[in-house]
This record gives structure tokens, sequence and C-alpha cells, in this order.
């Protein structure tokens, strides 16, 4: 017996469930299919960061900002925790001081060509006001962005698809391998088959199930980090905004427009070589229950082993603990989690076959952009 289905997703992470909540929105059928009994990958494992200040100016921002209004609606429509915060990136040293500065003052200024991002300055004091979390020694400043914003992924990203059947009726089919998809039709590991006008593969680091040509074409490539979890923080204390130091300015791309940056990261090769040997900056987020999330790290390709690397860990929380300060540091959990990233593009999509899409490797910034992403593709497919 053969199925039938409109639109089949394969992967319910974050990029699958946001590609079925855009085609149901359209009035299509359904269903999502995903091998474990909830999704278990990247789209659980990271800082729950809503995050368009690390994307750069142009299209991704606005695709950013898209997805960030998509994740309110969806929030008070299915009860999802959602914390439009703010994030403050932290100057504790003048060459971190100096990019942040020239990034303030291009980020709404006509005149230097403005790169369209509503952002101020936080002086040291103000900085304080805004989070107990921040050491206020040696602190020179902050660059405050209204527009970040906290989810709880491991809630959030199982809370999804609950959501998506009671409101669009879209069918969730957990446990079920896809193992061939050849013709618009998807054949499972237990002989089910079902037959799609449109499919749509978000297999996050899965390289080997589907398509591997495809994705070997691709030069896609995975990354592996390494993150950490306190345990709740005391009588509500809360951080305030996320918070990031000057480490994460030569992370994200944004920042990238500053002249100033270059010394930076002359610094941090000089002072520091470990960090960029293990891609770590370092951030921090507080979900509902009070838990601070500590991270992180990145290794590529071959440097990823099954092992974590205690090393790593100690690196990231001595960095943190170095501009950044908590009533309780005990560490509750540690984890990793492997993306797909692709070298030089924000994300990697392809059409092999007629109406089979792969939508996968958006690295670092599924929360952030899967929601958007998902709406500039269906906008395409279906007019």
């Amino acid at each position: 017996m053969t199925l039938a289905t409109e639109v089949a997703v394969v992967g319910a992470g974050i990029v699958g469930l946001a590609h079925a909540w855009s085609a149901a929105e359209r009035g299509h059928r359904v269903t999502v299919f995903e091998r474990a009994d909830r999704a278990q990958g990247a789209s659980i494992r990271n800082f729950g960061m809503i995050w368009p200040i690390g994307q750069p100016t142009g299209d991704l921002h606005e695709m950013a900002l898209e997805s960030r209004h998509r994740w309110l609606r969806v929030a008070e429509s299915a009860g999802i925790w959602v914390n439009p915060c703010g994030s403050i990136h932290l100057a504790h040293r003048t060459d971190e001081f100096d990019v942040l500065q020239e990034f303030h003052e291009r980020a709404e200024s006509p005149g230097l060509g403005s790169l369209g991002f509503k952002c101020s300055w936080l002086t040291p004091e103000q900085v304080l006001d805004r989070s107990p979390a921040v050491n206020p020694q040696g602190l020179l400043g902050g660059l405050f962005s209204p527009t970040e914003m906290c989810v709880n992924p491991r809630v959030a990203i199982h809370q999804l698809p609950r959501w998506l059947a009671e409101i669009f009726g879209v069918r969730c089919e957990f446990q079920t391998q896809i193992t061939n998809i050849e013709s618009g039709r998807l054949v499972s590991s237990d002989g089910r088959r079902w037959e799609a006008d449109r499919i749509v593969i978000c297999s996050g680091s899965d390289f080997e199930t589907l398509l591997p040509s495809a994705f070997h074409e691709s030069g896609m490539k995975r990354c592996k980090l390494q993150m950490l979890k306190t345990c709740v923080q005391g009588n509500g204390w809360r951080i305030g905004p996320h918070l990031a130091s000057g480490l994460t300015l030569r992370h994200y791309r944004n920042f990238e427009v500053c002249s100033a940056l270059n010394a930076l990261q002359r610094r941090i090769a000089e002072e520091t070589p470990e960090l960029d040997r293990f891609g770590i900056h370092v951030m921090m987020s507080q979900n509902e229950a009070g838990e601070v999330v500590l991270g992180d790290s990145h290794e590529y390709g071959s440097q990823i082993e099954p092992f974590d690397k205690v090393e790593i860990d100690d690196l990231i929380l001595r960095e943190l603990k170095k501009v950044m300060q908590l009533p309780d540091w005990t560490i509750a959990q540690r984890w990793n989690g492997i993306y797909a990233k692709h070298p030089t593009n924000a994300w990697f999509e392809c059409e092999p076959t007629p109406n089979v899409h792969v939508c996968t490797g958006l690295g670092g910034s599924g929360m952030t952009m899967s929601f958007g992403l998902a709406e500039h593709c269906w906008r395409r497919w279906d007019p």
C-alpha cells in the first residue's frame, strides 16, 4: 500500500519544522518524517539564541528579522516560551571597544552607509544596570541590540510538532527512517511507501543516508561544538540580555565590515592561539528554568572525534570567567552537537530531481534563520 501526501519533509529539526509550517500555512497537506522518536540533533543542542545581530547586513539580516517575527507568532499561538531579551556584546579590551564603536557608528548612520541594525552604545554603568552577570573589572562598555531572543530549544523543538498537528493537521511520522527517494516516492526502512508532490530533505549533518552524491558535490562540512549548562541559579537570579564577549566579534559575519577587526584578530591569535585552534568564542544565555547555557567551540571535518575534550570545556570556562560572573558556576550538564555548514554559502540548497529539494547547512544559525529561510523557499516554490 502506498500512502499519499502533498508535501513530505524529511527531518523534524528546526529546518524541517520551519518548512512544514510554511507549507501548511499555504494550505498543503504535510507529512514530516523523523527517524528518532523526537529530534535529537543540533536543533536541541544550542544556546536557544535567536540572533539577528550575527547576520551580515542586507538580505540575510532581513531574513533573520522575518524569522524573529515568526517565532513571536508561534510563541503566542503554541504557548512556547520566548524571551525577547536582546543582547550585549561586551568590550573589556580596547580593540573590542574599537570594533563595537565602529559597528555602532555605522549601524544606522546614513552618511556612512547604514547597516540597518538597531543598536545602542552602553557605558560600563549602563551595562551593569542591565546585567548582573557582567564582570565590572576592566569593562569599557557594551553594544546593546534589542532584536535577540531566547527559546529553550529542548522544549520548543518538541512542542512545535504538536502545534503543527493541532493547528494545521501536519502528520508527524516519528521513528520512521526514510531510506530511499525516487520519482516522488519515499520508502522507509520498514517497507512503507509514500507518494508526494514535493519532497524537502532537511537531514542536518546526515550526508550519507539520502542523496549522498549531492552532499558530496556540495563541499559541505560538519562542525562539532562543545557546550555546558549550569544548575538553576538561585532566588530567581537572571542574567538579563544574552551576553557575548569580545571573542565573538571574530566569529559572526556582521562585524566583518569593521576595519578595526583585523587588530583584534591579530591580538587573539598572538595571545591565545589555543582559542583559534578550537574556534572558541564565549557567550551566555538563560532559559526559563534559570539554567545558564555556556559555550562554545568549533571543530570541523577531520578534527571531529566522538570524544569531547576536557581542554575545550576548561578554556570556555576560563574565558567566560574573565568577563562574566555567576552566583553559581556549578556545571549540571556537558554535551556536544554537530551541525552541517557550507564553506561559502549561508545554507545549502539544491534540487537533484524535479520537486525534490535539499535544504540544510545553516551552520550555527538554524534557530535564527530557519523560519525566514523556509518562507524564502516557499515563496519561490509556491508563489
